[in-house]
């Protein structure tokens, strides 16, 4: 059978705004689909993109996870050493982050982190209605995850417009791109700077992957480099993430009230907030071959598309798939990947997570929406331009 076409524009405006409609008629079209606006090709359902997550010889990131193939293309940023690169590169700078960022690590991180998320909560219960998103998603990791970096203070914010650039140059050079670029470079060499050796602190994250560099792990070029990675997806996915977990929680007030008479459910709140809301909603991979997908095959060279968030909410693969629910058994959700290049900080976003929800539990006996809710406007991210809401004490 032919695989099917679709001129639904993944980057429309009204998609970003509201994606759910167009994954549904995109599950429905067939395990995979031509989009015929760019030339690519998409897959929606769950089945396909965990498969073509975890198969990397076919599908590789290393030729860009975004809609340009690095190989035909020079790309407007420098490729990720850990994101967009395959083995043998891949295994050495990805083992590094995941010894930094490993669960020994963090643990050392959660006193401190749920101390700066009671202190948050404490302030904020005295304003009692806020936007929850820069002073709540964003002030939150704009704290912790830069001081666990190891950091300076100073215009630590730029992390955030850094990320929104990056995020957005995986998909088409449209409006949003453009946008997100026009004051681009104060932003990149603040953040190139903040990765090198001198300007770290001699403790924190940053400063453990240097010390690779010294163990020969990775080569003094390549040490900045996995910095710069791990700041980049370090703080914008956590906001989206944070945002989501509270706009899912006010808008189902009976999952709030059940965290609350059972905090052990806490993580498991924030991560039924990743399936429901998928902060990445999409990445690309590229054909190294002739490759199966559902049965069809596609050609060597072919950019392929995964609707991660649709995959989070197939019907083939979740019950109620729409509804948000704290008990739910949440494995094999792909909110953070899956296969070899699943989020190296997945551990730490959680610890996030998890700090800022039980710091709520014990204070505030519900949250409301307290005003017009506004969507972010980014290629690949789904999040909150503005999430006002009212903290009821407890």
């Amino acid at each position: 059978m032919a695989i099917p076409e679709s001129d639904i524009d993944p980057y429309s405006d009204e998609v970003l705004e509201n994606p759910h409609p167009s994954h549904a008629l995109l599950r429905d079209l067939g395990p995979v689909v031509r989009l015929s606006r760019y030339g690519v090709y998409g897959i929606a359902r769950y089945a396909e993109v965990r498969a073509v997550l975890e198969d990397w010889q076919s599908f590789s990131s290393a030729r860009g996870v975004g809609i340009e193939d690095f190989s035909k293309v020079k790309p407007w940023r420098l490729p990720s050493v850990v994101l967009e690169t395959d083995p043998p590169l891949h295994d050495r700078t990805r083992g590094v982050q995941s010894r930094v960022l490993s669960p020994l690590a963090l643990s050392a991180l959660k006193e401190p982190f749920a101390r700066a998320a009671e202190d948050l909560v404490t302030r904020l219960l005295d304003l009692r209605e806020f936007d929850a998103v820069p002073e709540l998603a964003e002030a939150y990791p704009l704290t912790v995850f830069p001081d666990a970096m190891g950091m300076p203070r100073e215009n630590r914010r730029f992390l955030l417009p850094y990320g929104d650039m990056v995020f957005n140059s995986f998909g088409p050079r449209n409006a949003n791109f453009e946008a997100a670029v026009r004051d681009a470079a104060p932003v990149i060499e603040w953040v190139q700077a903040q990765s090198r050796r001198e300007n770290l602190a001699p403790r924190g994250f940053g400063a453990e992957i240097h010390a690779a560099a010294d163990r020969g792990e990775l080569t003094e070029e390549e040490a900045p480099q996995v910095v710069r990675s791990v700041l980049t997806a370090g703080v914008d996915t956590t906001v989206s993430a944070i945002g989501a977990m509270l706009h899912c929680l006010a808008r189902f007030p009976d999952q709030y009230d059940r965290v609350r008479a059972e905090p052990r459910l806490a993580r498991n709140a924030f991560e039924e907030a990743v399936r429901h809301e998928s902060p990445v909603q999409t990445f690309f991979r590229t054909t190294t071959r002739p490759a199966a997908i559902g049965g069809e095959t596609i050609g060597e060279g072919e950019k392929v598309l995964m609707f991660l968030g649709s995959a989070n909410r197939d019907p083939r693969r979740w019950e109620r798939p729409d509804d948000y629910d704290v008990t739910r058994r949440t494995a094999g959700h792909v909110g953070f990947g899956a296969g070899i290049h699943a989020c190296v900080g997945m551990a730490l976003a959680r610890l996030e997570g998890e700090a800022v929800l039980s710091a709520l539990l014990s204070r505030v006996a519900r949250i409301e929406i307290a005003g017009e809710v506004r969507r972010r406007r980014n290629n690949t991210l789904r999040g909150f331009a503005s999430l006002p809401v009212r903290l009821v004490p407890a």
